[in-house]
């Protein structure tokens, strides 16, 4: 049930690294599409914001369930065969997910097709296994560049096409996208040989014991959870603000996935800082970020400048957050990376679940107060967690 010792691995080749960073991307992206759209879905469908909230939490919490249960299998199965089988449950989620003819059919094909696309969370640790250790942070940094920048522009995408094509070519042109997609891994992805030895029963029951021995981990999957809560609060009631507000469709909300962007190129820098930075202070720095941003949200419900530069702020803080809690927990457990992947990235979702619940919950009564007052609420409990998880001495470095 161990690693086998000196178990020789493919190098991570360029190649295999913008792979890799392009396949993440693309992938992810299909969590995200929905975000821009669901007004129009609620106009499709004759539904109220709040029920068409559930295609985006729901979406999110099968991604949360398909890591939780999937991913694992990663540290007992050969990667890429996992992944090419995992494939063909996206391209048929997509498909169904535009056919789909209730609101309610939707609901149900999101949570499939978001535990279907698990797989940047198979090809981030395997990027990190294949990574030298004095480079696994810049590593980690440039494959999550691609894997924020696919999440951002995805809104743009879906925001666009949607607008012009309607929402079902979205998820058309994402079926399209995921089969290329698929193509590519094949040709281009090594293999990697499992490094567990035992049942997916005892796999799945070391989870548990991963948490309780890994406080590192804890600490890092709950400022991870806190702050994507923030994250999504935000781009799921995007929508509504922008048609309520400023009269502006879901094209609109696209848009502001492009400057997010800006705000996700973070993410590489954070990486190589990580490889050279106390984690903790880092981490200090970029949680405030995001107290910044729902401040700066507050006053620019009615200005669209004001909210491209939030969004700015607010992606440098939570995808910054993120690569240093990533790069704290890859150095944990070499053998059991996707396990601790599983730990964090479902507390991660979860999270984010939790957060786009309460937002379209509290938009009813308190529309974008409500929403802001969630954003700062989480993040500021994130700085008190993180400040009350000080290291022991004031040189250590979290990693």
């Amino acid at each position: 049930m161990t690693a086998a010792a000196g178990k020789k691995h493919p190098e991570l080749t360029p190649v295999t690294l913008w792979v890799m960073t392009i396949a993440t991307g693309l992938i992810v992206a299909n969590l995200y599409y929905n975000q821009p759209l669901l007004d129009e879905m609620a106009r499709t469908f004759h539904a109220s914001k709040a029920k068409v909230g559930q295609v985006s939490y729901f979406t999110q919490l099968g991604y949360a369930a398909g890591m939780f249960f999937l991913a694992p299998l990663a540290d007992m199965m050969k990667r890429k065969r996992l992944m090419m089988i995992i494939f063909g449950f996206i391209v048929l989620s997509l498909l169904v997910t535009a056919l789909s003819a209730s609101i309610n059919l939707l609901v149900c094909f999101s949570f499939i097709l978001g535990a279907a696309s698990l797989i940047p969370q198979i090809l981030v640790p395997m990027a990190a296994h294949l990574a030298k250790p004095e480079a696994r942070g810049s590593v980690i940094g440039i494959i999550m560049t691609g894997l924020l920048i696919g999440i951002l522009l995805s809104r743009t995408f879906s925001g666009v096409v949607g607008q012009y094509f309607g929402w079902r070519a979205v998820y058309y042109a994402a079926a399209g996208i995921m089969v290329l997609t698929w193509l590519m891994l094949w040709r281009f992805l090594p293999e990697v040989k499992p490094d567990y030895k035992g049942t997916y029963g005892s796999l799945m029951t070391s989870l548990m014991h991963l948490i309780k021995t890994e406080p590192k981990l804890r600490v890092a999957a709950l400022r991870g959870a806190l702050c994507f809560a923030c994250f999504s609060a935000f781009w799921s009631t995007i929508a509504f603000l922008l048609h309520d507000n400023l009269h502006k469709g879901s094209g609109y909300a696209g848009f502001l996935g492009i400057f997010g962007a800006f705000g996700a190129l973070a993410a590489g820098l954070m990486g190589w800082l990580s490889d050279r930075m106390n984690a903790y202070k880092l981490s200090g720095i970029t949680i405030v970020l995001i107290i910044i941003s729902f401040v700066i949200f507050y006053y620019s419900a009615c200005s669209y400048v004001g909210l491209i530069i939030g969004v700015i702020v607010m992606d440098m803080g939570v995808q910054a957050t993120h690569i240093s809690n990533q790069s704290i927990i890859f150095a944990l457990k070499p053998e059991a990376r996707n396990r601790i992947n599983t730990i964090y990235m479902v507390s991660y979702f979860l999270g984010g679940t939790a957060g786009t619940f309460i937002a379209t919950l509290l938009w009813k009564n308190f529309q974008w107060t409500g929403v802001c007052a969630v954003g700062v609420g989480l993040s500021l409990l994130t700085l008190v967690i993180h400040f009350l998880n000080h290291p022991k001495t004031a040189t250590a470095k979290m990693t």
